[in-house]
C-alpha cells in the first residue's frame, strides 16, 4: 500500500486525538485584563450646576490633563455648550429647590438611571432665595444623602458651601447664604460615615459676587474657574482615596 504523504498522515492522526487532549496541546492566549470601571461622578444641583454650569467643563478637562482619565460624569441631563469638549452629563436642574427634590423624591430615579459612585452637590440657592430656613434645607440634604446611600452604600458625597448671592431683588439673600453655610460643617460631621464619607468644599470663601458672577448669582468665566479649582482637590481625593487639601480663605464680596 502506498504511504500517505506526511501531512495527510499527520492530519489523520490528529483527527483521532480526543478533543479534550487536542485542546491541551494548543495553549490558549491569556485573557486580557478587564479595564477598571470608571468612577461615576454625578454633579447635582440647580442652574449653577447645569445651566450651563461651565465649571464642570473646566473641572473635567483639568482631571483629564492631570491623569485622572478613568472618570465618567453622569446625569440624566446633557451639556449646554461651554466652548470646549467635555463629558457634560449632569443633574443640574435650573430653578429647582433642594427641598422640593427631597419632598418629591426625585433623586432616586436619577440615581437609578446613572448609578454614581460620587456625588458633587451644590444645592440650595433657590431655597435661600425662597427664604427657607437652613434647618429645613439641611433636612433635605439628609434625605438626599440617605437616598444616595440606599442606591450605593459606599457613596462618596462632596457637598458645597454654596457661593454667595447678591441679586438685585433679594437684599437679604447674602446673609441667608451665610446662615446656611455656617451650619453645613456641623451637619456633615453628624451625617458622615466611614463607609460613605461626606466632604465639605467651601465654594463661598473668596468668591466675589461682583467679580465672579454676571448677575449676583450665577458664575461668569472667572467664577466657573474658581468653582472648578475648589472642587478639584476633593474630586481627586474621592478618585484616589486620599484626603483633600485645604483651600485658601478670603472674604467674599
Amino acid at each position: 500500500m502506498p504511504r500517505k504523504p506526511f501531512h495527510s498522515a499527520f492530519l489523520a492522526a490528529l483527527a483521532a486525538v480526543p478533543l479534550t487532549l487536542l485542546l491541551g496541546l494548543v495553549a490558549a492566549p491569556p485573557a486580557l485584563p478587564a479595564a477598571a470601571d470608571p468612577v461615576r461622578v454625578m454633579p447635582l444641583g440647580d442652574s449653577i450646576t447645569g445651566s450651563p454650569g461651565c465649571w464642570r467643563s473646566i473641572l473635567w478637562n483639568r482631571l483629564q490633563s492631570t491623569g485622572h482619565t478613568n472618570v465618567d460624569f453622569v446625569g440624566t441631563l446633557g451639556p449646554q455648550g461651554c466652548g470646549q469638549p467635555y463629558d457634560g452629563d449632569n443633574e443640574g436642574h435650573g430653578g429647582y429647590l433642594v427641598t422640593n427634590v427631597a419632598n418629591q423624591n426625585l433623586l432616586p430615579g436619577w440615581l437609578s438611571a446613572t448609578d454614581p459612585d460620587v456625588v458633587l452637590m451644590h444645592f440650595g440657592t433657590n431655597d435661600v432665595w425662597s427664604n427657607i430656613a437652613p434647618a429645613t434645607i439641611l433636612a433635605a440634604y439628609s434625605k438626599l444623602v440617605d437616598q444616595m446611600r440606599a442606591s450605593n452604600p459606599a457613596m462618596r458625597v462632596i457637598v458645597a458651601k454654596i457661593i454667595p448671592m447678591a441679586p438685585a431683588s433679594c437684599a437679604e439673600c447674602g446673609q441667608r447664604v451665610v446662615a446656611l453655610n455656617s451650619a453645613i460643617d456641623g451637619w456633615a460631621a453628624g451625617k458622615t460615615t466611614a463607609q460613605s464619607p461626606i466632604v465639605v468644599v467651601d465654594q463661598w470663601t473668596g468668591f466675589s459676587t461682583a467679580a465672579d458672577t454676571y448677575d449676583g448669582v450665577h458664575p461668569n468665566a472667572a467664577g466657573d474657574q474658581k468653582m472648578s479649582d475648589r472642587w478639584y482637590p476633593a474630586v481627586v481625593a474621592a478618585l484616589t482615596g486620599t484626603t483633600p487639601t485645604a483651600t485658601p480663605t478670603a472674604t467674599p464680596s
